[in-house]
């Protein structure tokens, strides 16, 4: 007797991914499959030759949808829940996808019928995103080879397939080697002047894998504990050195999961593509698609803001530098920054970030970011406990807006770090807002993720600041997804909008969680219930600026050798890359340097993101930001007038228009830096 086969969910379209059911042989036969469908697609309308936007754009669109909803729930979980099979099956379909998103760009009958549409009486009659969507298409037919020979083509074609590989590679093993390294304590004292909730996690991850004694990672939640309070200089160091030399040739793991040649590789082949396309540098074409015209645009902004930086960070470094001397340690190093920093911020505010958390339970956070949105924007959020989930720390929530009873978006949350997780914080796409070809709207639904402290066995999960403000950060990535009110999935929500212009909404967002309205909806004791005491309220207002200096300046260095690396080395070695790094260092740099800091090895932002040439966008979005944020400042943090102007003019539009465009519309005048150096804390002259 057979056993009846599963049909294979990533073949099956829903509105919402099944993980439960999702198996690691699903993937390939699914991605195959949904491939296949999609050039049979285009083949038959080009052979119908309907090139309308009815004949030829939704169809498509219909066809790209249904791969994008194949793959995203599968790239999604090699995010955060990645063991061997899961990835084998997620990596062998990366040179798949890669050459036929290759093949769809270089189509050149394609690419003509897109111009025939653009060229057409009825384009003057498409609405604004569908326009902005045609000029984006032939202009990306154009960065990815449509114009090339043959021969080109197919060099092309193999530079994009072994980036894909590389890039990835690159990933797995910064998450490898920061999994890979761990260190068991027996005793409490030695790990003196850490909070006890540190001391808990570290305990609960030694019982974890059935340990005795107190088990340190680097996954940044542990980092951090160990690298702020820890009394024991030797440790610090240990665990810094750890850090900092992940995936590299030096420290304890010195080669094992090693990225040199990987980026070698990764910046040769950019230089290779970028030469082929006609551009001069990979800075050129990477802001080909962003709101800044040029690279040396680009490196007059970054350094302009750091010569206003440097005094300020000189400054601190001298404060930081004398008050370590006063605490016995005259050589000032690396491992000492984050310790005696928050040492002397207790000193000058009596207020440390651990003794915030009581006042900040996560899921009292996350209701009150609830709270803020839906006085700002209107919004009501609301937990769906009945959606399939990828692990019980994940949460599901429907938005609503107004009195609606029908949901606009939703999203998921994973808030807390653990084994076989990658590290930081993201917003990623679900499922895009469009209307399909039988004229359904599909609701727009997001992932979220963090990695902060989970709960512990008698307390729940308690965030520092910071943390807070993370979550902030993502949430409005993820406002800008969901809020979007286009219909046209390539423009929809965060699509479509130049790079350097998407960290507005999240960076805007940031700038509740400093606001005496904002924190009194997110703060209070997990305990007592207690809002946050207006003495501790002040002091955590009064500190915020603490060594902005220096933390600005330190943002400035990772953009500048993003941006240096890419406009000016072009193909390096691992050689020529760290001394770019630490000429930039030596010109502009505060703070201590070991030679064995192998900081690049794990910047993923640039080698396995796409921030690639343009980490300045933090920076030069913080600017939109601050700017848009100051129209609350002057008529009122939660005026819901200034937020439905916000949300009209920012959140709605998605990339459907010129980001430049969308801000003065919301302000009424071009950006101005001044909020972006007041916030921050600079002082200009």
């Amino acid at each position: 007797m057979n056993t009846p086969q599963m049909p294979n969910p990533l073949l099956i379209p829903k509105s919402l991914p099944e993980f439960s059911q999702l198996q690691a042989e699903h993937i390939q036969p699914a991605i195959e499959a949904h491939i296949a469908a999609n050039r049979r697609c285009i083949e038959e309308v080009l052979a119908r030759g309907d090139f309308s936007w009815q004949g030829l754009v939704e169809p498509l669109a219909e066809a790209d949808d249904r791969l994008s909803q194949a793959w995203s729930p599968v790239s999604h979980l090699n995010s955060v829940l990645s063991h061997p099979k899961w990835r084998q099956a997620h990596d062998a379909c990366l040179p798949l996808l890669s050459e036929f998103s290759t093949w769809v760009g270089q189509h050149t009958q394609l690419c003509a019928a897109y111009q025939t549409l653009k060229d057409s009486p009825e384009f003057a009659s498409l609405n604004a995103a569908q326009q902005k969507m045609l000029e984006n298409t032939l202009r990306d037919f154009h960065l990815a080879g449509v114009d090339l020979a043959e021969a080109q083509k197919t060099q092309y074609a193999q530079i994009q397939s072994e980036l894909s590989e590389l890039t990835n590679q690159f990933a797995n093993q910064v998450l490898d080697a920061t999994q890979g390294w761990q260190h068991l304590l027996t005793k409490a004292e030695d790990l003196a002047g850490l909070p006890e909730s540190a001391l808990q996690a570290a305990r609960e991850r030694a019982q974890a894998k059935e340990l005795e004694g107190y088990l340190l990672t680097l996954d940044f939640p542990s980092y951090h504990a160990v690298i702020t309070y820890a009394q024991d200089r030797a440790l610090r160091e240990r665990i810094y050195q750890a850090y900092v030399t992940r995936a590299s040739d030096q420290g304890p793991h010195a080669g094992q999961w090693d990225n040199s040649q990987v980026m070698e590789r990764i910046l040769a082949l950019r230089t290779e593509r970028t030469h082929l396309l006609g551009f001069e540098t990979y800075a050129d074409y990477s802001l080909a698609t962003k709101m800044a015209t040029s690279a040396q645009e680009v490196l007059d902004f970054l350094q302009d803001l750091a010569h206003k930086a440097r005094p300020q960070a000189l400054a601190d470094k001298a404060q930081l530098a004398e008050f370590a001397a006063q605490e016995g340690v005259t050589d000032l190093q690396p491992w000492d920054l984050a310790y005696f920093s928050e040492k002397l911020r207790q000193r000058e505010y009596d207020l440390s970030q651990e003794e915030l958390r009581p006042w900040f339970p996560a899921a009292d956070v996350i209701q009150g970011m609830f709270d803020l949105v839906g006085k700002i924007f209107g919004l009501r959020i609301e937990e769906d406990t009945t959606q399939d989930v990828w692990h019980t720390d994940v949460s599901f929530y429907w938005i609503y807006q107004g009195d609606s009873q029908q949901a606009c978006a939703g999203f998921y949350l994973d808030p807390y770090a653990r084994e076989h997780k990658r590290g930081g914080a993201w917003m990623d796409v679900c499922q895009v807002r469009r209307r399909t070809q039988a004229g359904e709207i599909l609701k727009p639904i997001a992932y979220l993720v963090c990695n902060f402290n989970p709960p512990l066995a008698n307390q729940p999960a308690l965030l520092t600041h910071d943390e807070v403000t993370t979550l902030f950060h993502e949430f409005g990535h993820g406002l800008h997804h969901m809020l979007t009110q286009v219909e046209v999935a390539e423009v929809s929500g965060i699509h479509g909008v130049p790079w350097d212009a998407v960290e507005l909404p999240s960076q805007f967002m940031e700038n509740f969680c400093w606001q005496p309205e904002g924190l009194a909806l997110i703060a209070r004791h997990y305990q007592t219930g207690q809002a946050l005491p207006t003495e501790k309220l002040d002091k955590l207002l009064a500190a915020k600026n603490f060594q902005s200096g220096m933390f600005l300046l330190r943002q400035i260095e990772f953009a500048l050798f993003d941006l240096r690396l890419h406009a000016e080395l072009g193909a390096a070695s691992s050689t020529q890359i760290q001394a770019l790094l630490d000429d930039i260092r030596q010109q502009w740099a505060v703070v201590p340097v070991v030679p064995y800091n192998r900081f690049q090895h794990g910047f993923t932002h640039i080698f396995a993101g796409g921030y690639a040439a343009g980490y300045y966008s933090y920076l030069w979005a913080e600017v939109l930001s601050a700017d848009a944020f100051s129209a609350f400042e002057e008529e009122g943090i939660l005026n819901p007038a200034t937020g439905q102007r916000f949300l009209q003019c920012i959140l709605q539009a998605g990339g459907s228009a010129d980001p430049l465009d969308l801000f003065i519309a919301f302000r009424g005048r071009a950006p101005q830096v001044d909020a972006f150096l007041r916030h921050s804390g600079i002082q200009v002259a």
